[in-house]
């Protein structure tokens, strides 16, 4: 792969010299913004080598960097090696930290490149200002490793269903009824929406155009009484096209938005979210056209899952759960009964019981399987070239999920694959502390995912340790795995604190990890529910969604104060109720095993 990547920064240089610019920057981002690539927008995959979800690759004449956060050092180190492109790390994940680079290394009058269309209104207010202030012009009208990528993917292809009506618990003309008094609200005539899992929510429509997440690649248009899909042609068939027309959805080509928004009236009012649309295509609105920035509505809307979404989801829970329960017993005999295993063997088996259930639609991400010091990385994956055999000893962590018409599924769970040392057991209990500090935590109306990220870090931070990575994340209902707006993180400067609201979903996953040693990492979803009301305000709290046994082989039960050790063997009485009439025999037996109570 190096001789391959030399080879193109060599083709991406040249083209820089061609537009005259001192640098380009590429993204990991495509012209929705998503987490997720479609294919044709690999480009910094393609031109590195580093095959990490987040990650931005900067080019200049004479050095190459790629920048990414504390999840990815040890596999940027790996994949970048004979890349002559240096490992950049970041402070902490997200953070802008190439363009202060460019302010350095750049000469005044400098110009620096990055396609319009993998960067965001606000991103790209914020790069220009940035580099602007250093008297360097930012170019966004070329998308120099396009002209290089001569091989680069066609569009997907995949057809375009509806969500089952059996699990939607809404229809198309609610959901834009709903929209368009937002749309009112907000002064807007028109409304532009580029964020795949907002349009598939508002549609009613699902699809397979990125891995793991069933969205599709398309730009949604409304105006008061019409909207326009723009979708790459053959994707929908002719009775869906007809039901979206019933309900005032029509159809156009994926490359007409910028036409579409180029005739927009004068006077007309149009809603963006800066965060959501591509700078590129944003510059093709008239100067006519006024501009309402503000966060899509359906975001926020698309979090607050309904009750009718809530009881599916505690169902795909119970089947997920179950699926769970006799993948990871056939791991811990396999094991104990002296079987070669390896890290791929362990994504086979639980895809494989996934799979078993019959609404199953495919894994919500890549399964980390990690065992002993690839356990310490925390989006670790295992591949053909690079993976462990699993040994009678020693910790295993396995962090995967599942989509199904009712429900995203995300968890992690720590296995003891025979004996394990001290350190091992004290770090695994004082994680699953923070993640029951957490659980069961109750906090006032109008508290943010930031407000509560402590509660799951103060006992790791009692013993000098803590995690990199944030708390929570927001997940989708049979939509992507990582769901705004909500979050539960560290505070970070100017970050926007929304508050937790009953219906959202979010992980709750603590960590520690010890590189060349061992990770540990506890994760469940919860729910946020209205808990009680008093004189000083309504209260609101978690309800724990996800089913499936903690292994207390790994724990170290004096560490557990009594309310912990009573959460356990609570959540643990929840957990064999919920999943005994669903596994039999030897899978019964084990669950049975592991959902004992805590002895003493």
């Amino acid at each position: 792969m190096s001789s391959a990547v030399l080879q193109r920064l060599a083709a991406l240089r040249a083209a820089m010299r061609t537009a005259g610019v001192a640098a380009c920057i590429v993204p990991t981002a495509d012209p929705h913004l998503s987490e997720y690539l479609p294919a044709p927008w690999q480009a910094r995959q393609w031109l590195s080598g580093f095959t990490g979800s987040a990650g931005t690759l900067v080019v200049t004449a004479d050095v190459a960097g790629l920048w990414t956060d504390s999840r990815y050092f040890e596999q940027a180190e790996r994949e970048l090696a004979d890349s002559g492109i240096a490992l950049m790390r970041l402070a902490r994940p997200h953070a802008a930290e190439h363009a202060d680079w460019l302010c350095e290394h750049l000469a005044c009058g400098s110009g620096v490149a990055v396609a319009g269309d993998s960067i965001s209104v606000a991103g790209a207010r914020t790069l220009a200002a940035t580099l602007g202030a250093r008297g360097i012009d930012l170019r966004l009208d070329l998308d120099l490793p396009a002209r290089i990528w001569n091989e680069r993917p066609a569009l997907p292809v995949a057809p375009i269903r509806p969500h089952p009506a059996t699990c939607a618990c809404a229809t198309r003309g609610e959901r834009l009824t709903a929209l368009r008094a937002s749309m009112r609200e907000a002064g807007a005539t028109h409304h532009l929406i580029s964020s795949l899992d907002d349009i598939a929510w508002l549609t009613l429509l699902r699809g397979s155009d990125v891995e793991y997440n069933p969205v599709f690649v398309a730009h949604l248009l409304l105006a008061e009484g019409t909207a326009t899909l723009f979708v790459p042609a053959g994707k929908i068939d002719a009775a869906l096209a007809a039901e979206l027309a019933a309900d005032g959805i029509t159809l156009a080509d994926y490359a007409a938005p910028a036409a579409a928004l180029t005739a927009l009236p004068p006077g007309a009012r149009l809603l963006l979210d800066p965060a959501r649309v591509a700078a590129a295509l944003a510059e093709r609105i008239p100067a006519t056209v006024q501009r309402i920035e503000h966060a899509n509505p359906s975001t926020a809307a698309k979090a607050r899952k309904s009750a009718g979404e809530l009881d599916h989801w505690r169902e795909v829970m119970r089947r997920d759960g179950a699926a769970l329960v006799r993948g990871f017993r056939r791991i811990d005999e396999r094991m104990r009964a002296g079987q070669r295993l390896t890290e791929l063997d362990v994504d086979a088996i639980v895809t494989g019981e996934r799979a078993r259930e019959a609404d199953f639609v495919g894994p919500s991400f890549a399964t980390i399987a990690g065992y002993a010091a690839n356990g310490a990385l925390p989006h670790y994956r295992a591949t053909p070239a690079h993976h462990a055999t699993l040994q009678a000893r020693g910790l295993l962590l396995v962090d995967s999920g599942g989509q199904y018409p009712g429900g995203t599924t995300d968890i992690t769970r720590v296995w003891a694959l025979g004996p394990t040392t001290r350190e091992e057991r004290a770090d695994f209990t004082r994680v699953l502390k923070g993640l029951i500090a957490l659980s069961r935590a109750q906090f006032p109306a109008g508290a943010s995912g930031p407000q509560l990220d402590a509660l799951a870090r103060a006992p790791l931070w009692a013993a000098a340790a803590d995690y990199g990575h944030g708390t929570g994340h927001g997940v989708g209902y049979f939509l992507n795995v990582h769901e705004g707006p909500h979050a539960i993180r560290p505070p970070a400067p100017g970050g926007a604190l929304v508050a937790l609201e009953p219906g959202m979903i979010s992980s709750i996953e603590p960590g520690l990890y010890r590189p060349g040693r061992h990770g540990v990492r506890h994760e469940n979803l919860v729910a946020v529910r209205e808990t009680a009301e008093s004189g000083f305000g309504r209260f609101l709290g978690f309800e724990t969604l996800t089913l499936c046994p903690i292994d207390t082989r790994a724990l170290e039960p004096d560490l557990l104060d009594a309310g912990e050790r009573a959460w356990l063997d609570a959540y643990h009485a929840e957990v064999l109720a919920a999943l005994a009439s669903r596994v039999e025999g030897a899978d019964r037996a084990w669950l049975e095993t592991r959902c004992a109570p805590l002895a003493g």
